[in-house]
């Protein structure tokens, strides 16, 4: 029997095999443990950005509801267990060694990719659990991802943009087609997707799985209020009207992804195997964190100083939550950026020096990681103050010295760089 850090380890060692699309590994994994995958049910959720927030929205209201609800999203910000999720408590560290010791003899023989490996125990874990539903967020893509092996209740597509182009394609819509590979014959798909382009692609592709398409784009708000502590607004839109919503992920960007959560809610609905009354709908979406553990979305980390952390790691999130914190203001802003070597970092650094008064460059620690200077350079051309640290624990403390205890600190530009920060703010409040 390995012990925790030894499964982790050994997981973590798969990453060295890198990427294998196709579902002929997972299948053959989850076959070893007897198809955990087909004794839950599902809705299944791709797209370029907002997947981990809806997910953690329809998680969070299917929770209130009484249901229990598994969630598996990914990347993890600081602990492996954040990935995999029952009612909002990540997997026990005693399961994950057993389970993986379960799948050792295979892993060896067959080296399956690291995410292959957890995929498979999050199914198998949910299974044992006996979840009544499960929210699965897909990896990369959606059509060869290695969640794609479900059949799902509802899938949905939350937006398709311009990212990790030289896997999925170089158009929005080659893009396009990989996410509607998640869409199953007969069964709905409700998508957030605006792009004419891309959504002609999935249109065609849901009539050629003779699925009902639910377009959760056309929808009337008055917001109410809208800071750091979530929004209160009226929505309107495909036959759902709800006044003096409470919302608690923060941020205008997310009003996208509650259109489409609340699209899929009322499907739920009309299956008939879940009840979600729009008491519960509330109570869920006012309480998102508390439902789920969310964090890493204009996530307020300590306050003070004020430090922000939002895991913007393309040029579209970049750019939607540079309009959030603009409308915000937040004064005087020093923001900490890092991004990762297949990003279009130029972009993104084009937005957030808009809002930027002052930049720390920072590296996280991955072999995949831009270097600082190439990301101080880059803010040096947009004319932004800006400095290079040799690490994130030391772009905080740089950060830190600039604003002192009036200003706000932005973390942002990828998952690795606002975990490493909030990895380093856990130990200093330990």
């Amino acid at each position: 029997m390995l012990t925790y850090s030894e499964s982790v380890r050994l997981l973590f060692q798969l990453e060295r095999f890198g990427m294998k699309f196709g579902l002929r590994g997972i299948s053959r994994l989850l076959k070893a443990l007897s198809d955990p995958h087909r004794r839950f049910r599902t809705v299944h959720i791709a797209g370029t950005n907002g997947k981990g927030s809806t997910a953690s929205m329809l998680a969070a209201v299917l929770t209130c509801a009484g249901y229990r609800t598994g969630l598996y999203t990914s990347p993890h910000l600081v602990r492996f267990e954040e990935r995999i999720r029952i009612d909002g408590k990540p997997i026990p560290k005693a399961s994950v060694a057993r389970l993986t010791s379960k799948l050792k003899r295979y892993i060896l023989a067959n080296h399956p990719t690291f995410f292959e490996a957890t995929t498979a125990l999050a199914f198998a874990h949910f299974a044992e659990e006996e979840v009544d539903i499960a929210v699965v967020e897909a990896g990369l893509g959606g059509r060869l991802d290695s969640t794609n092996v479900l059949r799902p209740l509802v899938s949905v597509i939350t937006n398709v943009g311009l990212d990790h182009m030289e896997i999925l394609g170089d158009t929005v819509e080659k893009i396009a087609f990989e996410k509607a590979g998640i869409i199953k014959r007969g069964t709905p798909c409700v998508t957030g997707v605006s792009d004419r382009a891309a959504f002609s692609v999935i249109k065609r592709v849901a009539r050629k799985q003779n699925s009902r398409l639910v377009a959760a784009t056309e929808y009337a708000l008055k917001v109410h209020s809208s800071g750091l502590d979530g929004s209160v607004i009226d929505f309107a839109g495909n036959g759902i009207e709800l006044s003096d919503l409470r919302l608690s992920l923060p941020g205008r960007y997310q009003f996208d992804n509650l259109a489409v959560v609340l699209s899929t809610l009322k499907l739920l609905n009309a299956k008939g195997e879940f009840e979600i009354s729009e008491q519960v709908e509330r109570a869920g979406l006012s309480n998102v964190q508390k439902f789920t553990g969310f964090a890493g979305r204009l996530s307020v980390m300590t306050e003070r100083p004020r430090i922000i952390a939002d895991v913007a790691h393309n040029p579209d999130a970049a750019r939607v939550l540079a309009d959030s914190v603009r409308s915000m203001k937040l004064g005087k802003l020093v923001t900490i950026f890092g991004v990762l070597k297949d990003k279009d970092y130029l972009q993104m650094i084009r937005a957030i020096a808009g809002i930027s008064e002052e930049v720390v460059a920072v590296a996280p620690r991955s072999g995949r990681a831009r270097s600082a200077s190439d990301v101080a350079a880059g803010f040096q051309r947009e004319g932004c103050p800006v400095r290079a640290a040799l690490s994130v624990e030391e772009g905080l403390a740089l950060a830190q010295e600039a604003v002192g205890d009036r200003g706000t600190i932005l973390i942002t530009g990828s998952h690795y760089v606002v975990g490493e920060a909030m990895g380093v703010l856990g130990r200093k409040r330990a």
